[in-house]
């Protein structure tokens, strides 16, 4: 009997929390996928008797926001995404609460039914596509036991005949051994561009098909959206791999999904590389000093409307954050996303939901703001005291940001700011 005087909310509150009814639903839906057998974390969370043990480090990592990892700020910026992992505040609430409280097993039939995750061996989106259309292998290559960070760039003839049109891709290594060496890699599309109108003019080269990282798995083009492929196109591939104390072979393997033969989506995706950097000779320039804090800036003008898809920060050990903000044609400035806490061992990549994709005027300055932590501070730093600028090794730095960027024509944003635009507020009658 609930006393008098007490609210509903109050005598919820006093509900015992369990892992059946009330832990196991959050960990299928936001920690699963990598805390299982098999997957890259170092430990599965699918049981009670698997996660127990774990429970206090569980509570200090989901109550500090490490896990699940997810390091956009909250505060600004847009925040809806098709593949957010984060927790909600009450979702915190709850496992910090099942802590505190024993971690109470509750009734076994309470437990919801196991989640069916892909293997490994298969294509995450096959569940959604069926079997990729294009399955391209890289060659192998062996990794040392031990040694320095390799680049590795082989080039892999895409097997088409005609212009076809892609919906998606996913990029995975060849083993799950291969996961151990492979940090990232890039699936760069390598073919002759015919420069037959203004936003060919304005965006020419084909782009990259896809970045793979910890995190990122598969890009899924936006509804009459793609990638173009045309005869004699390669992929040049870059993997880079590390050593992790056995030697390892392995290549990387790319799946392209296409349109049915003779589709054509009205929109041409292009996965753009923004500097969060001044740039001589063609090239970024970084200068960061030892035991400081290091702020750089990059500007890019759209020179056609754009739909931007997701945002992408990439910087190596000192990386501490990264800000994308549109400066518009008038002078307003939108800041679209700030990721105020990026980590090395995780590029995520920030999906927008299809109703937050921001879709930008022509003549928008997108402004990168990258901060590097090059101090004792930083846990990740290898040495404060050195001096780091651009390069390829995890030990050097990166500033910049991956982004999808999708042009629209004039009359495609001008309808697109019509049916957006903010509508008068309609009086209400007044009571008679």
């Amino acid at each position: 009997m609930i006393a008098a005087g007490c609210s509903m909310a109050a005598a919820l509150s006093e509900k015992p929390v369990t892992f059946t009814r009330d832990v196991a639903p959050i960990f299928q839906a936001k920690c699963q996928e990598c805390h299982r057998k098999g997957s890259m974390a170092p430990m599965s969370l699918m049981t009670y008797q698997e996660t127990r043990p774990w429970a206090k480090a569980i509570r200090e990592r989901v109550l500090t926001r490490q896990m699940p990892p997810w390091h956009l700020d909250k505060t600004v910026g847009i925040q809806h995404f098709q593949n957010d992992i984060s927790l909600s505040d009450d979702q915190i609430a709850t496992i910090v609460r099942w802590v505190d409280t024993g971690a109470p097993m509750g009734d076994p039939k309470d437990m919801p039914p196991a989640k069916e995750w892909p293997s490994y061996d298969g294509w995450q989106l096959a569940k959604q596509f069926g079997q990729p259309d294009l399955v391209l292998k890289s060659e192998d290559y062996t990794m040392p036991a031990h040694g320095q960070d390799v680049w590795f760039k082989p080039l892999t003839a895409i097997p088409i005949t005609e212009p076809r049109w892609v919906r998606a891709v996913e990029i995975r290594p060849g083993t799950p051994a291969g996961r151990k060496i492979m940090h990232h890699v890039l699936a760069r599309l390598q073919q002759d561009e015919p420069v037959t109108n203004a936003e060919d003019v304005a965006n020419v080269g084909p782009g990259l098909l896809m970045e793979w990282a910890i995190g990122k798995n598969y890009d899924v083009y936006r509804n009459n959206a793609g990638k173009l492929l045309l005869p004699g196109a390669n992929i040049w591939w870059e993997l880079h791999l590390h050593a992790v104390g056995e030697q390892i072979r392995d290549h990387a393997e790319l799946g392209v999904y296409l349109y049915p033969k003779g589709e054509e989506p009205k929109y041409r995706t292009r996965l753009m590389i923004f500097n969060a950097t001044p740039t001589a000779d063609g090239g970024a320039v970084l200068d960061i000093a030892p035991n400081t804090i290091a702020e750089t800036q990059g500007f890019f003008m759209l020179r056609q409307a754009a739909r931007l898809e997701n945002f992408q920060p990439h910087m190596h050990l000192r990386g501490k954050a990264m800000a994308l903000e549109a400066i518009l044609p008038d002078g307003r400035r939108q800041t679209l996303s700030y990721v105020d806490h990026f980590n090395f061992n995780w590029m995520i990549n920030y999906i927008y939901a299809d109703d937050a994709a921001p879709v930008l005027p022509k003549g928008t300055v997108l402004h990168i703001t990258a901060w590097h932590d090059n101090t004792a501070a930083n846990r990740n730093n290898p040495d404060p005291n050195q001096w780091v600028g651009w390069g390829d090794r995890t030990v050097d730095e990166m500033a910049h940001a991956w982004v999808n960027v999708t042009y629209l024509s004039e009359d495609d944003y001008k309808q697109w700011q019509e049916q957006h635009r903010p509508r008068p507020a309609v009086a209400a009658l007044a009571v008679q």
